[in-house]
C-alpha cells in the first residue's frame, strides 16, 4: 500500500477520534440522561471506526517497514503522533460551545462521512477498506438521523434556541468547505467531491429549511489545512489530554 492510501486511511481514523474525544466532554453533562447516554453511544462508535483504521494502517505500515523496530499500533497511531502528523478535518476539533452547537458539528460531519462512507463501500476497490466502510455506514445514518431531528427541534423551538443555533451555524460553517477540498493523498482515492458536496449540501439545505434557520451564503471564507497537518490551536489541548498518561507512563496498559 503506497503513502498515499496509508494517508487517506490515518485522515478518515482521525476525524472520527478526536470527534469522539470532543463528544466525550459531554459525558455526564448532557441536557437529559437520555441524550447524554445517546451522544455518549455515538463517542463509542466513533472510536470503534476510528480503531478499526487504525488497525488496518498499522498493518500496512509495518508491512512497508523493513523490520520495523517499533511496530505501529492502533495505540502508537492515536496517541504516539503530534498535531502536525494528524490528518483529521478542522470541524471535528472545534470546540463543542454548548448543545445546539455541539448537535450542529456533529450533523455537518455525519452527513459528509455518509455520503463520503457510501462512496468507499460501492465503488472502493480496497475491499478491507469497503467492509469497514459498509459497517460504520449502519452507526453512521443512525448519527444523521439523530443530529437531524435536534436541528429541528432546537431551530423551530425557542427563540433563545433558535439564537443559540444560528450562532452555531455561524462558528462552524467557516470549517465546513474544506471537507470538499481533496488533499493531495485524497486524489489517489478517486472520491468525487463534487457528488458528495452537492448531495451534502442538498441534505442540509432541507434540515435547516425545515428548522427555520438561515443558510449561509456562498461568499464565507473556508479555512483548510486540517487534512494536511496544519491546525487550530485546539487540537493542541484535545492532544495534551487524551496523550497524556501515554506519554507520562509510555506502554501503560490497562
Amino acid at each position: 500500500m503506497n503513502k498515499d492510501k496509508i494517508d487517506f486511511i490515518l485522515s478518515l481514523a482521525d476525524s472520527s477520534l478526536i470527534l469522539a474525544q470532543r463528544n466525550g466532554e459531554w459525558c455526564g453533562h448532557g441536557p437529559v440522561l437520555e441524550q447524554d447516554i445517546a451522544i455518549t453511544n455515538i463517542t463509542l462508535d466513533l472510536i470503534g471506526q476510528a480503531r478499526c483504521l487504525y488497525q488496518y494502517a498499522a498493518d500496512h505500515i509495518n508491512q512497508s517497514a523493513d523490520q520495523p523496530v517499533n511496530p505501529a499500533t492502533e495505540d502508537s497511531l492515536a496517541f504516539l503522533r503530534t498535531e502536525r502528523e494528524f490528518k483529521n478535518c478542522l470541524l471535528a476539533e472545534q470546540s463543542n460551545g454548548d448543545w445546539g452547537q455541539t448537535i450542529l458539528r456533529q450533523f455537518f460531519f455525519s452527513t459528509y462521512q455518509y455520503f463520503l462512507y457510501q462512496q468507499l463501500k460501492d465503488k472502493g476497490t480496497d475491499t478491507t477498506l469497503s467492509a469497514i466502510a459498509e459497517k460504520s455506514l449502519k452507526e453512521i445514518t443512525y448519527h444523521v438521523r439523530w443530529s437531524s431531528e435536534w436541528v429541528i427541534r432546537l431551530g423551530d423551538g425557542t427563540e433563545e434556541s433558535k439564537r443559540r443555533m444560528e450562532a452555531g451555524i455561524e462558528n462552524l460553517w467557516p470549517y465546513t468547505g474544506e471537507l470538499f477540498a481533496p488533499a493531495d493523498y485524497e486524489e489517489e482515492m478517486a472520491i468525487d467531491f463534487k457528488t458528495i458536496k452537492t448531495k451534502w449540501a442538498e441534505k442540509i439545505n432541507s434540515v435547516l429549511t425545515e428548522a427555520t434557520l438561515t443558510h449561509p451564503d456562498g461568499g464565507i471564507f473556508m479555512h483548510t489545512g486540517g487534512k494536511t497537518g496544519t491546525h487550530t490551536e485546539q487540537l493542541g489541548y484535545i492532544l495534551a489530554e487524551m496523550q497524556y498518561m501515554q506519554r507520562a507512563f509510555p506502554g501503560c496498559e490497562w
